[in-house]
């Protein structure tokens, strides 16, 4: 057969390059070959029309590029107007499951802009040829950006047996998808190798393609050939080849492929929700637990810019911060690789990435001070500026540090009184010492500007009586100080001499807050606490927690129980167990010889706070885990290490959720420590959100490839099961087991490798087996989460709002205007309230206010916006309008499908 031969179906060779931009070597060491592979591809482009060649769809390979050769921009730029060089439209590819749903929209808005800014048109294709499975609200997310055709690998399900299928989101767009069988993205990567002198192996190649392939095709059409693999360059000569090898072959971008593609799914297979089946290609589930920390890391991140940063600037800032912002999300954008957030790469590169994500996250938190500064400058000194991150009104713990020498009270800014708990005294003496006079010039060395151990000096004197000098120093002073006059008054001074530092009264306190919408308000310290408001208390005592709307007991074995007022009674929260890890970054891979260790060697609970406000007890248990694995025996060693675990289990006061951190220090390696809760009722499937969505998943992972199908799943705000939900800080691990009667959440996972060549659990590496001892993730490691009973069988709004509360605490801010103004009113901001909507973002852009949201919710709702806006209108995720929005008296509505993304732009008034 030949592939030439009048009948055989037409071989559409796509020349690529699949570049990881940072793996098992970092980004620097990676970019130098990046640039000797484009001087190369630039040069045979130019060199030959015939050429085409597709930068693997992420705009990140040409900004690194240009960075190093920014000579090289036309020359780049006119191969993309020509369309034979297709970039975009992703900023770099990611991984769908460790970040934000609107880190993933910022990744495709990037790179569709950067790409337009080369002069030419992005590929108007969702390419997503490595990525570890596939979210379930990519084909809404590519429709609202305009793209037609998505092309994916890993993850599709066995029941796809054609290499287009009609891919469905939680809402009901569906897009056109191309498969990748076969070998994925690099099914013809081998085939224009030949062998100096030989003779020519392409027609065999061709036709054995053809043959293999076309079976894939049932409704016929030209065969895709991806030709390419990791970090390579395409043959010199290869235009020559595919002439040489007849009219049934021809070289093209995968934007000109799809060019003549139907767009249509009508008559398509249909495939609904999302791709982790691990049918027909590995999707390597380890990674959402490998290096816990960068997902901490990530979630933290996120949450700053996202729900910080950007709102508190389009709402309450005039200034321009948008550059500081750009930069964070540039950062957050670039870790989302699939090679990077997964933390499945070198040490050297985990450490970029982690340094790159505190870099995003300090951009944000530097964002937020700039704005609440200049805000608090209207707050009077010793007061707070609280600011609400969500689009609800909300009534919310905030701890503050204030000024008090007896009861402490705190009042709003129009005058309301507010609940306060003191959760620490300041000592007021910091310092009281006999020096000799000599030892004064050192001493004074210690004061820096007008700061002395932490806090401003607000007055000083010196007694040449007594010998005594005294400073007095509070959290701000705002008042003059020149240490040249202290110096001044000691001079001559002999003897000994008693220096004192003595603090204004100050405590920390926990306070019950009204916050509106986005919005602001200020508590302000007065003398007397008054009468104090209702407020549902939280008591402690007898091991029990109870605020009215949850009961949580200590148990002896460290355990806890919960009762709601309704009866509902769960018990077996909080066990902590431990087992071994052969496995590597990818895949867990328990030893054929476990030890599981659940039952501690001792518990102690002691209590932390009493309430009323905030009540918790910490629950320290110890263990004896094994030091490390033994790969020779397939066990873990026999030597062992004591561990000491400490669960804080705190309630709050009119939360309908039990906060616990879990805190210990990690001496051991190859092994994966879980929290394990039971739950109230057996449960047929778990319901995790992330990413625009609550997914339902079973209980078991269908399998048929190289790889072990297990049932381990990511959730990021949430994951709940019969009965329990579980709210998180960043994207978690879970699996539900026992048949349905528990849930284990990955709190750990320590590894030595980035990929064994035999892993138990896996056929084929998935990459070099590069130790990397730093994956062990030895040292103290927190983890917080919150438990909420629920009723029915899916979770409803009360958990979408509850993870909304737990993910988004109140921030605050000291004010610094002068003592004896008056404390700004409550001031709110934009609201957007129904049933399940859920804000995602919100942000200047173009002179609007644009705010993104999704209907987490199974029926159809609506969404109410009201705020300070004059005109409102529905965009795509570029920016550009579709349905304006009628708008009354500050008020708009938007009718929303089930899971509906939508995206409103506000003229503010």
């Amino acid at each position: 057969m030949n592939a030439g031969r009048t009948g055989a179906p037409e071989i559409v060779v796509v020349p690529h390059t699949h570049w990881d931009r940072e793996w098992y070597l970092p980004f620097q060491r990676f970019r130098l070959r990046l640039v000797s592979l484009l001087d190369g591809v630039i040069d045979g482009m130019e060199a030959d029309p015939r050429w085409h060649f597709t930068l693997d769809g992420q705009m990140a390979a040409v900004d690194d590029y240009l960075e190093i050769r920014p000579d090289q921009r036309e020359r780049v730029a006119a191969l993309v107007r020509e369309g034979r060089l297709a970039v975009g439209p992703w900023q770099i590819l990611h991984d769908e499951f460790l970040c934000s749903g609107e880190n993933i929209v910022r990744n495709l808005e990037l790179g569709m802009r950067r790409a337009e800014e080369l002069g030419g048109a992005p590929m108007m294709v969702g390419y997503l040829p490595d990525q570890f499975g596939h979210c379930a609200q990519t084909p809404q997310i590519l429709k609202l950006a305009g793209i037609e055709h998505a092309c994916v690998w890993r993850g599709v399900p066995g029941e796809v047996r054609a290499s287009a299928f009609a891919w469905e989101a939680p809402d009901g767009t569906s897009i056109r998808t191309q498969y990748l069988p076969e070998g994925g993205y690099g099914n013809a990567a081998s085939m224009f190798e030949e062998f100096p002198g030989g003779a020519s192996l392409l027609p065999g190649r061709a036709a054995g393609f053809a043959e293999s392939m076309g079976r894939w095709y049932p409704r016929g059409g030209p065969l895709l050939a991806m030709y390419g693999a990791d970090h390579t360059a395409p043959a010199a000569d290869l235009a020559d080849r595919v002439a040489d090898a007849g009219p049934g072959m021809r070289l093209d971008t995968l934007a000109g492929y799809f060019a003549g593609e139907d767009p249509s799914v009508d008559g398509l297979p249909h495939v609904r929700g999302e791709l982790r089946s691990h049918a027909r290609a590995n999707i390597l589930p380890g990674v959402i637990s490998a290096r816990v920390r960068l997902k901490q890391m990530m979630g933290r991140a996120e949450r700053f810019v996202e729900r910080y940063a950007e709102p508190l600037t389009a709402l309450w800032y005039a200034g321009d911060a948008q550059r500081f912002l750009d930069l964070a999300w540039r950062r957050l954008i670039e870790v989302s690789c699939h090679d990077s957030v997964t933390g499945c790469g070198s040490d050297e590169t985990a450490e970029q990435v982690a340094a790159h994500m505190a870099e995003a996250e300090q951009l944000g938190r530097a964002v937020c001070d700039l704005v609440t500064a200049e805000l608090a400058a209207s707050v009077p000194l010793g007061s707070h500026l609280v600011f609400n991150p969500s689009p609800a009104p909300r009534t919310g713990l905030i701890t503050v540090d204030i000024p008090s020498d007896g009861e402490p009270g705190l009042v709003t800014g129009d005058g309301r009184q507010v609940p306060v708990q003191t959760l620490e005294i300041a000592p007021t003496v910091l310092d009281d010492a006999v020096h000799p006079a000599s030892r004064l010039p050192i001493l004074l060395e210690r004061v820096y500007g007008r700061v002395l151990f932490g806090q401003e000096i607000r007055d000083w004197s010196v007694s040449r009586e007594d010998r005594t000098l005294t400073f007095h120093v509070t959290s701000r002073a705002g008042v003059p100080f020149d240490i040249g006059d202290v110096r001044e008054a000691l001079r001559g001074a002999d003897g000994e001499w008693r220096v004192r530092i003595i603090a204004d009264p100050r405590r920390t306190v926990a306070a019950l807050v009204d916050v509106p919408a986005l919005g602001l308000t200020t508590v302000q310290p007065v003398p007397s606490p008054g009468s104090t408001p209702d407020a549902r208390p939280v008591e402690a005592g007898g091991n029990v927690l109870d605020n009215g709307l949850l009961r949580a007991q200590v148990h002896d074995d460290g355990t806890l129980g919960l009762r709601t007022p309704s009866g509902h009674i769960v018990e077996g929260i909080g066990r902590i167990v431990d087992g071994g890890d052969l496995g590597d970054s990818y895949n867990h891979a328990p030893p054929a010889d476990d030890r599981l260790i659940g039952d501690p060697l001792s518990v102690g609970v002691h209590p932390v706070w009493p309430g009323p406000l905030v009540a918790a007890y910490d629950i320290v248990r110890t263990y004896r885990w094994p030091a490390a694995g033994d790969v020779r025996r397939d066990a873990r060693s026999a030597a062992e290490e004591d561990v000491t675990v400490t669960t804080r289990a705190e309630l709050r006061a009119g939360e309908p959720f039990l906060r616990l951190r879990v805190t210990f220090d990690n001496r051991c390696e190859d092994h994966r420590t879980r929290l394990h809760l039971s739950l109230p009722r057996q449960a047929g499937s778990s319901f995790a959100e992330g990413q625009f969505a609550v997914t339902e998943r079973g209980l078991t992972a269908e399998g048929g490839f190289g790889e072990r199908p297990v049932p381990t799943f990511p959730a990021s705000g949430f994951v709940a099961a019969g009965g329990l939900a579980v709210l998180l800080e960043h994207a978690t691990e879970y699996e539900i087991i026992g048949g349905g009667r528990e849930m284990a959440l990955t709190l750990l996972r320590s590894i030595g490798y980035l990929s064994r060549d035999r892993n138990a659990y896996r056929d084929q590496p998935a990459g070099p087996q590069l130790a990397t001892p730093q994956a062990q993730c030895r040292g103290e490691r927190t983890v917080g989460l919150a438990v909420m009973p629920y009723d029915g069988e899916r979770p409803g709004t009360d958990v979408v709002q509850a993870a909304e509360t737990y993910r988004h605490e109140l921030l605050t801010a000291a004010g610094y205007g002068h003592a004896t103004m008056s404390a700004p009113s409550p001031r709110a901001g934009v609201a957007i309230t129904g049933d399940g909507v859920a804000m995602t973002s919100l942000r200047a852009r173009d002179g609007w206010i644009e705010t993104r949201m999704v209907a987490q919710h199974p029926e159809p709702t609506t969404a109410v916006l009201r705020g300070p806006f004059t005109e409102a209108a529905r965009v795509d995720l570029r920016g550009r309008p579709t349905t304006p929005l009628d708008v009354h008296d500050g008020t708009a509505t938007l009718a929303l499908r089930p899971w509906e993304i939508a995206t409103v732009r506000l003229r503010p008034a």
